[in-house]
């Protein structure tokens, strides 16, 4: 059987190209790559040496909760820069917060309005005094609690977003 090794682009739809390009770039620091000639209006980024994110804009509407994860270098400023911004949102998966195995996560929405997770794995050094910010985020650490009770699905104690030593580096 195929297996997959590992994930080679996500694309996300937005409904203005040079903003989402702009945003990718600037406040994300991703590096613009030639896209293929196209008929219609994409651009790709590298996310690292395997890895790119592509958008293309359409009229589609973006999900509410189906979101990209970029890992990020610098949490706590990415957190102020973020809030500044006003693109923090904390509707879909809950408030800014530390998860039980030390991993940091936060969501924003992109000009488009595509929800980007960020996160910084455990040890990464995140300065923590980002969560006395009580309007946007969780005190504590924990996961987000829907309320909806229907926990199906294979689930541990010392689950992680970086599942790897190599990932953590």
């Amino acid at each position: 059987m195929p297996r997959a090794l590992y994930i080679n682009h996500i694309t996300l739809i937005v409904d203005n190209l040079e903003k989402a390009s702009a945003f990718y770039e600037k406040e994300l620091g991703l590096e613009p790559l030639p896209a293929y000639k196209f008929d219609y209006p994409a651009a790709f980024f590298k996310i690292n040496e395997t890895q790119q994110l592509h958008v293309t804009e359409w009229k589609d509407t973006p999900s509410f909760r189906g979101h990209v994860c970029l890992r990020i270098d610098d949490f706590a400023a990415a957190f102020r820069r973020f809030k500044t911004l006003g693109i923090i949102d904390v509707a879909p998966w809950g408030k800014v917060r530390k998860l039980p195995d030390g991993t940091f996560q936060m969501f924003i929405r992109d000009p488009a309005g595509n929800l980007v997770e960020i996160s910084a794995p455990p040890g990464a050094g995140v300065d923590e005094s980002i969560l006395a910010d009580a309007a946007l985020c969780q005190q504590g650490v924990g996961a987000y609690v829907s309320g909806r009770g229907d926990a199906r699905g294979l689930q541990a104690e010392d689950a992680s977003l970086y599942h790897s030593d190599k990932a953590r580096q």
